[in-house]
């Protein structure tokens, strides 16, 4: 059984899987059922590809699937305002629960999990999360299961999300391997972060497993470059100090130099397969809220899994540095995550998720 992806795999003939897809035509993934709803075009001629509306306060199940099975690909697409709100990508709510869980497994704002965070749209072009115009999101990360899967969908919008569509890849197998991990996210934000206190990206992660991503939606209340600080692995009981160290935030998503580029005349956004700077706001968008300057940047520890055995917690400093002294000086912002990591149930209950006017970017 496959739950990985490559061009290594690709060649290989394995009888005893069955492709599915979920979307909203055929929302049970049931055999020879997709297309069938009617348009005015006729019978089986794109009758219902979405979800017409998701009134302020629903929770749509997306997907429920009898296992054991592999999630091999997400995808969705939505518009990031509404008439009201500009925050529809804070607002939404995407959830997934393994093998009839009563608390989910991921537990993440819709923009978010996609590296889209702030409520604003930037193009993704890594390996596990795409996403490409026009508001694209799509997911590579195998999800394995054994017994059920569930996604769901909450809105806390104040007005109807019309429309949303989606699609959900996934293989029905004979079994899964002793040894898999389930997938897990949790998002995370401190609103401003406390001085000299570390920002916690995840932690009370109990078990054996692998860490395998970070996104980080900073913005920087204070003057000067923001990003000396370290990204830290507590792994197996560290205690005072962690195990693995790195040498600056900027660093941890593989830039350097606080990403100037002399040629580009400031900071430059990139994106590559397992790191990137995608998103920088100046503060002074075209909406004219005056908003202080944001940055959103992913960081997959794919070809480089953090593993543990017992427990994990990770952590990112909030340490500054003056331009002209070149002196450190700790800092307070805005900021927030999302962890992504494997493994074995169970997982421990997740912090109460903040309500939505605690999620509303600045």
């Amino acid at each position: 059984m496959q739950t990985g992806f490559g061009l290594d795999s690709i060649a290989q003939v394995i009888e005893e899987e069955q492709s599915r897809s979920i979307t909203a035509e055929n929302p049970s993934g049931a055999v020879g059922a997709g297309g069938q709803a009617s348009s005015n075009l006729g019978p089986g001629r794109k009758g219902s590809p979405c979800i017409d509306n998701i009134a302020p306060g629903e929770t749509v199940t997306l997907a429920e699937i009898d296992g054991p099975g592999v999630i091999r690909h997400l995808w969705f697409t939505v518009f990031d305002e509404s008439d009201v709100s500009e925050y529809v990508f804070r607002d939404l709510v995407l959830r997934m629960y393994w093998d009839d869980e009563d608390e989910p497994s991921v537990e993440v704002p819709f923009g978010d999990f996609f590296c889209n965070g702030l409520a604003e749209r930037c193009e993704i072009e890594s390996m596990p999360v795409v996403c490409v115009p026009d508001i694209g999101f799509n997911c590579y990360f195998p999800m394995p299961f054994r017994d059920h899967a569930k996604i769901t969908i909450e809105s806390e919008h104040p007005t109807d999300i019309a429309p949303f569509f989606y699609q959900i890849d996934y293989s029905l197998v004979p079994e899964l391997p002793k040894d898999t991990g389930y997938f897990h996210a949790q998002w995370r934000r401190e609103n401003p972060t406390t001085k000299g206190v570390d920002f916690t990206i995840v932690d009370d992660i109990e078990g054996a497993g692998q860490y395998v991503g970070t996104y980080l939606a900073w913005t920087a209340l204070s003057g000067y470059w923001y990003g000396e600080g370290e990204v830290k692995f507590y792994i197996d009981g560290d205690d005072e100090f962690p195990t693995i160290c790195g040498t600056g935030t900027e660093d941890y998503v593989g830039g350097a130099w606080g990403y100037d580029d002399s040629d580009y005349g400031g900071p430059k956004t990139y994106s590559t397969a397992f790191m990137g700077y995608p998103f920088h706001d100046t503060g002074n968008g075209p909406d004219g809220h005056g908003r202080p300057p944001s940055h959103g940047m992913y960081r997959w520890h794919i070809p480089d899994p953090i593993r543990f055995t017992e427990d994990l917690r990770v952590e990112v400093q909030q340490i500054g540095d003056h331009p002209q002294t070149h002196t450190y000086f700790e800092r307070s912002d805005d900021v927030s995550a999302v962890s992504y990591w494997y493994q074995k149930e169970p997982h421990n209950s997740f912090p109460e998720f903040p309500d939505r006017e605690e999620r509303i970017p600045r």
